[in-house]
């Protein structure tokens, strides 16, 4: 499993660049944890102690009202990590964590890290930046599942899933995961999730067969206005 890990490593542009012996050190801080499907990593108030990477798998990061309904704040995919800005900050999970599928996830101890950060000021670099990447990301998705109309915001995230936004030609796109979980991602309930799908379909934009969509032409798509967007 080591070898599997040391892989895993070296595919993660946060780690590309360190050397045998740094690899050697971040190694024996990580331990890895497999997790079926609804499986909970952690609750939101948990003590952080690392960070997290998905070797393969699919995370929700969630919160839930008093009333109990779930709110989906970020899906977590292949070599994709999360959590680091909470373990410097040295405060509890903000949010509760729960696997969408089958998964294996590495856990990064502060430890390794902190002595990295001290030796190598490109590893901080390259941190600092993966992080300021994220922030970004995450105020454009508030300004776009916030602002945007029902519509608009399932057309983007449509958009965002296609391989080349540029091309003409028809695209197929598999949703990463249930309506149902994209629904809550979207800030939207189910049934409008299938509305907009169904009226997007009928215009003749998209097909659907389960998790599968046929963009039919992507700047059509893009430019399209039409009942959906109500």
């Amino acid at each position: 499993m080591q070898t599997d890990i040391r892989r895993i490593l070296t595919h993660l542009p946060l780690f590309q660049e360190l050397s045998s012996e740094q690899h050697e050190k971040l190694l024996s801080g990580i331990r890895y944890r497999q997790y079926k499907k609804g499986e909970i990593l952690f609750f939101k108030g948990d003590l952080v102690s690392g960070f997290h990477i998905v070797a393969y798998g699919q995370i929700k990061l969630i919160v839930q009202s008093e009333e109990g309904e779930e709110k989906v704040v970020e899906i977590i995919g292949h070599l994709q990590s999360f959590g680091e800005a909470m373990m410097f900050l040295d405060r509890p999970y903000p949010v509760t964590a729960q696997a969408l599928a089958d998964s294996l996830i590495l856990d990064v101890a502060r430890g390794p890290i902190d002595a990295l950060l001290a030796e190598d000021a490109t590893f901080a670099q390259r941190m600092l930046a993966g992080l300021s990447i994220r922030l970004h990301s995450l105020i454009q998705d508030v300004e776009a599942y916030s602002l945007g109309s029902s519509a608009q915001r399932v057309i983007g995230y449509l958009l965002q899933h296609c391989p080349d936004p540029d091309n003409e030609a028809p695209v197929r796109i598999v949703l990463p995961t249930s309506k149902q979980v994209i629904a809550s991602r979207l800030n939207l309930v189910p049934e409008t999730l299938s509305r907009i799908l169904t009226e997007l379909t009928r215009s003749d934009m998209i097909e659907v067969q389960g998790r599968t969509i046929l963009i039919k032409a992507v700047a059509r798509l893009r430019a399209y206005t039409g009942d959906a967007g109500r």
